[in-house]
């Protein structure tokens, strides 16, 4: 039998260490993350050690939480990844010699993350058995993995760690408030999972502090079948300082406190992760020692059940006329570039008022220049005009967080329709030096949407009540590599679009040929771009600048032949392509000449 599982069958609590990651990056400067301190400076790494164990630490985990494959390769430290993980591993043995202390030396393993621009083994399990495999070959006496909020992740990293060692292992997740995971486990869920996989104690770690494992532990105590329960979060909510991160100054007798909860919860493993110090440490192993009784009662916030609220059936009238088969058109508006709304909002009247609109699709910020947001001018001429709308939402600017925020927002004031687009680039516009957030792409916020309208957030967690989004995509016929266009098509019906819009079209060719490729025609409704060209050179820079717009060399020539008539060549042309959508797509949406939205109600007289 292993130190770890002798010491875990005694039945006495085990205190760990704390934050050692977060000590070590404000005791070294330049590191490129914490593990590089076991290369750049392991007298540091030793000195930390040492604090723990002095204030009373049974356990102290090697500094390798982060040194994987995927995670080192972001920091081009992944030539190094064997040289990290054994000198994590000496170094705490070496603060254990020092000490004189028979202390745990645990081997830190902590989830991959989603890092862009990281190479190597993409796998999960790979990089984690890999990891593994190092740390049991240089002595560590359990493996510690932790930190982990996708259980179906932590999950993999087990059988990783199973398949390359017997060595026992603690399995613990990061919950919030309401005991759940980012992804929306449930402690009680969590444990029921864990225990069957042969793990020797599962628990919460990290999170927003001890109230947030407590609650957790609250509930894994429940369903907790002759296995151990550990509890290590953070100090508490972190704040950012002149580009620090600084920690609340919990003091010792709030995590005293903590631990003597934690003790009566049936915790066998408790210390501390990010913020925490010796002093933390040292108020929970005088905790433990004195057998200390909690003085106040734990408060648990009893987790809130939503009830359940009948998804709202109200379609849109673009959506029950799209469904109905009838003719939908629609014209473009961009929103003004500063505040103030009433030349948008007359422009939307007048297209209201001619009876021949169904709706005006708003431009998200076209060509990286920012104006007013299209779900706030949606919001505006809905309220204002009765017009529906269809704005356009791109994750170029926001996180997932704000993206979700933003559309709540816009359901709540009753938008309903949206295209999901993933919008230019920064950089074309008028923020050279700036880049985009997208967290996720146009897929992506398809994906993200359909998941509100099925009752629960990007990450899986419930909301109040299904939004009744309806929700386009973009799709471009005309599109150089037509292949990966239809590819990116066929991703976004998956993630649950609607309807589509097409890039402005010049030639009905070019959808035929998409159809074709499709079967011969349209798995949802087509509302195909229109553009009234007004000049050979109008059509001649959108060719040859604008990503995505391909006019044809005949329709170039019959601009430049007519002239001074070239806008009534222009005109006929799209009255032609809006004749040949009627029998190939559900309707067009107009992007008006010169800018002016109401110069599309002459196309549609006409």
């Amino acid at each position: 039998m292993s130190r770890a599982l002798e010491r875990l069958n005694e039945g006495t609590v085990i205190v760990a260490d704390g934050g050692t990651g977060a000590l070590l990056t404000a005791a070294v400067s330049r590191l490129r993350c914490p593990e590089e301190a076991n290369l750049k400076d392991p007298e540091a790494v030793v000195k930390v050690h040492l604090g723990f164990i002095r204030a009373g630490a049974d356990l102290i985990e090697a500094n390798t939480f982060g040194a994987n494959r995927r995670k080192l390769s972001a920091q081009l430290l992944d030539d190094r990844l064997e040289e990290i993980l054994e000198s994590g591993v000496k170094l705490a043995r070496e603060a254990r010699d020092v000490s004189g202390s028979d202390v745990l030396v645990g081997g830190s393993i902590g989830p991959l993350g989603d890092l862009e621009g990281s190479h190597g083994a993409e796998n999960a399990y790979d990089v984690f058995h890999e990891q593994a495999s190092v740390l049991e070959g240089r002595g560590v006496d359990l493996f510690m993995v932790e930190t982990f909020f996708d259980l179906e992740e932590l999950e993999t990293a087990i059988a990783a760690v199973k398949d390359a060692s017997s060595l026992p292992i603690v399995a613990q997740l990061t919950f919030d408030e309401d005991a759940e995971t980012l992804a929306g486990v449930s402690a009680l869920d969590a444990v029921e999972r864990l225990q069957t996989l042969g793990v020797v104690a599962v628990g919460a770690n990290c999170g927003v502090g001890p109230q947030a494992a407590l609650a957790a532990l609250a509930e894994m105590s429940e369903r907790a079948d002759g296995i151990a329960l550990t509890a290590q979060p953070n100090v508490g909510l972190p704040s950012r300082s002149g580009g620090r991160i600084i920690y609340p100054n919990a003091t010792p007798d709030y995590f005293s406190e903590f631990a003597a909860q934690a003790r009566n919860l049936g915790a066998q493993i408790i210390g501390g992760c990010c913020g925490t110090t010796p002093a933390q440490i040292a108020a929970i192993r005088a905790a433990v020692e004195d057998r200390r009784e909690p003085r106040v009662p734990m408060l648990v916030v009893e987790r809130e059940e939503a009830a359940p609220t009948l998804r709202q059936t109200e379609k849109s009238r673009l959506q029950r006329k799209l469904e109905a088969g009838e003719w939908v058109v629609s014209v473009e508006l961009d929103p003004p570039k500063g505040t103030n709304m009433e030349s948008m909002l007359r422009c939307a009247e007048r297209l209201k008022d001619s009876g021949a609109v169904d709706a005006t699709d708003i431009n998200d910020n076209p060509m990286a220049r920012a104006r007013l947001s299209a779900l706030m001018a949606a919001v505006a001429i809905e309220g204002t005009v009765g017009l529906e709308t269809i704005p356009h939402v791109t994750p170029r600017d926001a996180s997932v967080m704000g993206l979700q925020s933003q559309l709540l927002g816009a359901h709540a004031a009753g938008v309903r329709n949206l295209l999901a687009v993933t919008g230019d680039p920064p950089h074309v516009g008028d923020y050279p030096g700036s880049s985009g957030v997208y967290e996720v792409d146009a897929v992506g916020l398809t994906g993200l949407v359909t998941r509100l309208n099925e009752g629960e957030d990007y990450s899986g967690k419930a909301i109040d009540a299904p939004t009744s989004f309806y929700v386009g995509v973009a799709v471009n016929p005309s599109a150089e590599d037509l292949e990966t266009e239809l590819e990116r098509f066929r991703a976004k019906l998956e993630a649950g679009a609607r309807f589509g819009m097409t890039q402005a079209l010049f030639d009905i060719d070019y959808l035929d040929k998409f159809l074709e490729k499709l079967g011969g025609e349209s798995p949802l409704p087509l509302l195909v771009g229109i553009w009234p060209l007004t000049s050979f050179q109008l059509a001649f820079r959108l060719h040859n600048e604008v990503p995505g717009i391909t006019i044809p060399d005949e329709i170039q020539r019959k601009l430049a032949d007519a002239g001074a008539d070239a806008k009534a060549v222009g005109f006929e042309l799209a009255r032609k392509l809006m004749d040949e959508a009627h029998q190939r797509a559900a309707g067009v949406y107009i992007i008006p000449p010169f800018k002016e939205p109401t110069a599309a109600l002459d196309l549609l007289r006409a």
